[in-house]
């Protein structure tokens, strides 16, 4: 293993300004701004902006030593040997400091107020890199000159490994370790990132998510969100995650735009998915058709629990919940109900016409939302089955979406935290 000898830290708020000599002595400028190349698990610098108005640098290699108060060249200053930026090199100052990144760590947007360099040796050859960014207060107190009132705070250190820039070059940033850690993300936690960020960096960084981790984070969003962020996407991208979508979430998101721009999207989307959003879309507000989901599952009454399992390995990944199983008829009449739980116990010789519950608890789709609740409180359920006057299932009201609808202001994750420690959690 190649050791690396480290001559010197720095930090680059306090090396701007820092003038800039050659070996004659000669002032030649100052440390306007560095540049850096991004190769490798550290950032390098490859030159130092020496004056304002023009890209000439000083290449890295040409500087004998480097302090707060001053820097040195190795030889007498000659423009012939300056560098141009080069198109795969970034300015320090314009694209990084200032500029808000994502702390994989904490899942939350932060600031670079101040960033950290190291000087060091391996292999004899000597560089300059970036090595963390600072995003505390200690920080922004630092480039103000006034650290000294803040001496008590620690630094609050973020690596510079964990930093890939975007491909634009734009002036967001994202920390990133790989992009395999973006999508190990909780999706709670990339809604809230979405929720702080600005239109322009929204829109990029839900570029950079795949279809099912972008409906993942808009499902953990507010309403209000949800409709914005569709509404600025591109119109094929927004069809394709209302598709993905729990269609009563996407009717929840359609109804609240104008009819021009709901129509739109929905002509967009498979037929027989616009079709589903379009039935749910008529239901009044606050109703059960408006919260149910069409997303459940249904058996026939003579197949055997070894059957139903087999068919569940498929159908599960669509349903909005397995914990409760449906049995109806060859027409979609509900003639019964039994857990997921008494299937997996069952004997694999049984039907589930001997196992299903036939007393049944439901609601209408035009009754408002506290009759649903007051049936899902009362009987202790994970959801309910909504049926028409004939019988037939039209969907099911999870307890999620009650809580969402009476207590609006409750995260998605907190109402699943809450519902681990109810009655619920427990049958």
């Amino acid at each position: 293993m190649n050791q690396v000898k480290v001559l010197g830290e720095f930090y680059f708020s306090k090396l701007l300004g820092t003038p800039v000599y050659d070996k004659s002595g000669r002032n030649i400028g100052k440390i306007r701004d560095m540049a850096v190349r991004w190769e490798g698990t550290y950032p390098k610098i490859v030159g130092i902006k020496h004056i304002k108005k023009t890209h000439q640098l000083i290449p890295i290699d040409q500087i004998e030593c480097c302090s707060y108060k001053e820097v040195r060249l190795k030889e007498n200053f000659e423009i012939e040997k300056t560098a141009i930026l080069h198109e795969n090199d970034i300015y320090i100052s314009r694209w990084l400091l200032d500029k808000q990144i994502i702390d994989l760590k904490g899942s939350k947007l932060v600031r670079v107020n101040d960033i950290t360099l190291s000087w060091v040796v391996q292999e004899n050859l000597e560089s300059m890199v970036l090595v963390a960014v600072d995003i505390g207060i200690r920080g922004l107190f630092r480039r103000l000159g006034l650290e000294f009132l803040v001496n008590g705070y620690q630094n609050n250190l973020l690596g510079l490994q964990y930093i890939k820039p975007l491909e634009s070059w734009n002036s967001f940033l994202q920390l990133n370790r790989e992009k395999q850690q973006v999508s190990e993300l909780h999706p709670a936690d990339i809604a809230d990132l979405l929720e702080e960020m600005d239109y322009k960096t929204r829109a990029g960084f839900i570029e950079k998510l795949n279809d099912q981790q972008a409906v993942d984070a808009l499902i953990e969003m507010d309403l209000d969100s949800q409709v914005e962020i569709i509404e600025q996407m591109d119109e094929q991208r927004a069809s394709d995650l209302l598709e993905e979508m729990p269609p009563d979430e996407a009717a929840d998101i359609l109804v609240e735009m104008t009819a021009e721009k709901s129509e739109g999207l929905l002509n967009l989307m498979e037929m027989d998915d616009a079709e589903e959003v379009r039935e749910l879309m008529q239901y009044e507000e606050g109703t059960a058709g408006a919260l149910m989901t069409t997303e459940f599952i249904a058996f026939s009454a003579d197949l055997t629990p070894e059957e139903v399992i087999n068919q569940l390995r498929e159908l599960a990944p669509e349903a909005e919940t397995i914990y409760y199983l449906y049995v109806v008829d060859q027409e979609e009449h509900l003639q019964g109900v039994l857990s997921l739980r008494e299937l997996i116990v069952a004997s694999p010789k049984a039907t589930l016409r001997q196992l299903m519950h036939t007393k049944l608890r439901k609601v209408h789709p035009e009754e408002d939302h506290k009759r649903v609740a007051e049936v899902i409180n009362k009987y202790g359920l994970l959801a309910v089955p909504v049926v028409d006057e004939q019988g037939i299932i039209l969907g099911i009201v999870t307890v999620d979406d009650i809580i969402d609808i009476l207590i609006p202001e409750r995260g998605k994750s907190d109402t699943y935290s809450w519902f681990a420690l109810s009655k619920w959690g427990g049958r």
